[in-house]
């Protein structure tokens, strides 16, 4: 397997704090790639969640996925989320540690307020403290985001210098690249509205993270939502063990509806599938896919 050894340094931990009228969350960047050129600590979004509590809800289960394994134990996999300013979004994404599940929660323009998105892509560090505290986040509390160091920070470094050195494996650039080449060959298979998508996802097996995958299966819209099937019927979608969709259900309150996307199925082989919940100005997307990405294995 190929790696390459990078610095990951943030100028301090990422951290959840209260300021007048209400919150502020700062989430520290790492060294990444902006239309500027390299930069140590770039700024992507300073400005206000229209949803606080339904942004942190979907960057925790984005960092789930990235601490997870779900059918193989394999080294310990970087546990940052990589964050991407689109000009128009915030994207956050993961992979799982065996490869099997890719996350990604998409922060639309409606999701934010009152602050320019940079471009760019890097590291965002979600520690443990920070979890805890997104974790406590009320409907009521006004939350500021600030994605990148600001000003002051960049001067002066007021508080410790937090770096570590992992080794970043080359397999997760080709592992985002591979994800799109997977969903360029999916449809849209379902919708279910908002009920039947909690009804749906709460009726998943739950197992833990770190076990043991069960075997695929499938799923094939029903009236208003899914039904399991015991083979690939025409309009079905597989599901390639139901702990893979575990971190979805951090969201479910929250959702507006589910949106299930997978290729047109031949024969009785697993195959890879989408789901995505909808929420108020953001979009928590995950794929999973039987075996893993190829591109994160090699």
């Amino acid at each position: 397997m190929t790696r390459s050894l990078q610095a990951v340094a943030y100028t301090r931990p990422s951290a959840l704090e209260s300021v007048p009228g209400g919150r502020r969350l700062g989430l520290e960047t790492s060294r990444g790639a902006t239309p500027r050129g390299v930069e140590d600590h770039p700024r992507f979004f300073a400005g206000f969640l229209t949803s606080p509590q339904v942004a942190s809800a979907g960057l925790l289960a984005v960092a789930d996925v990235a601490g997870a394994r779900y059918y193989q134990q394999q080294l310990r996999a970087s546990l940052d989320p990589v964050v991407t300013g689109n000009g128009d979004r915030l994207r956050f994404e993961s992979f799982s540690g065996c490869g099997g599940v890719y996350a990604r929660l998409d922060v639309l323009d409606t999701g934010l307020d009152g602050g320019e998105v940079g471009h760019g892509t890097t590291n965002v560090d979600v520690n443990n403290p920070l979890r805890e505290a997104l974790s406590r986040i009320g409907s009521d509390d006004p939350l500021h985001l600030r994605v990148g160091p600001d000003e002051m920070a960049v001067t002066t470094l007021d508080g410790p210098v937090v770096e570590k050195k992992v080794p970043l494996p080359d397999r997760w650039l080709r592992g985002f690249a591979e994800a799109q080449v997977i969903a360029a060959g999916f449809d849209l298979r379902a919708e279910l509205p908002a009920a039947e998508a909690v009804r749906f996802l709460r009726s998943l097996p739950r197992s833990t993270a770190r076990g043991a995958s069960r075997s695929a299966g499938w799923v094939v819209p029903s009236g208003r939502g899914l039904r399991p099937t015991t083979r690939p019927l025409p309009g079905a979608v597989c599901l390639p063990g139901p702990e893979r969709l575990i971190a979805l259900q951090r969201v479910l309150r929250h959702a507006t509806a589910l949106r299930v996307y997978g290729p047109s199925l031949a024969g009785a082989a697993a195959a890879a599938s989408a789901w995505e919940v909808v929420l108020h100005g953001m979009r928590l997307h995950a794929d999973a896919v039987p075996g893993g990405f190829a591109g994160i294995l090699r």
